[in-house]
């Protein structure tokens, strides 16, 4: 029994590329900074940022807290607080109310840090269209 290494079918492979040709400099735009390298950007950037953070740890760090309780204190959760009632069970029912303070603690700063910067650089992005379209 002998090897054929040719393929039972006709394959031809894809032609080469063109060749690169850099365009002429005569019809180049002018340089401008990249958008997402602008000052206001990163601002605004660093804003959404902080905003995530604090939202997310509001809540998620209140229910890590109420994990660890359940794992390393079962006497203080399995102890009645208010009425006979569980402390575990009240602090499960509170993560409710975190929930909706961290929704709150979301809206506020999206209001106060990160809604203000976003007008300012649309309100700039757009007077940049109307002049570039005025030329």
């Amino acid at each position: 029994m002998t090897y054929d290494p040719s393929p039972s079918y006709q394959h031809r492979p894809p032609p080469p590329p063109p060749p690169y040709a850099p365009r002429s400099r005569t019809h180049r735009a002018p340089r401008r900074d990249p958008l997402g390298h602008h000052s206001d950007l990163r601002i605004l950037r660093g804003a959404y940022r902080w905003q995530r953070r604090t939202a997310t740890l509001t809540a998620l760090g209140y229910f890590t807290l109420f994990l660890l309780l359940s794992a390393y204190a079962p006497g203080l959760m399995t102890g009645t607080a208010v009425a006979g009632l569980p402390t575990g069970l009240l602090l499960a029912l509170a993560q409710l109310p975190v929930t909706w303070l961290a929704i709150a603690l979301y809206e506020y700063t999206a209001r106060r840090r990160v809604d203000p910067l976003a007008d300012r650089i649309r309100k700039e992005a757009e007077l940049d269209a109307r002049r570039e379209a005025g030329r």
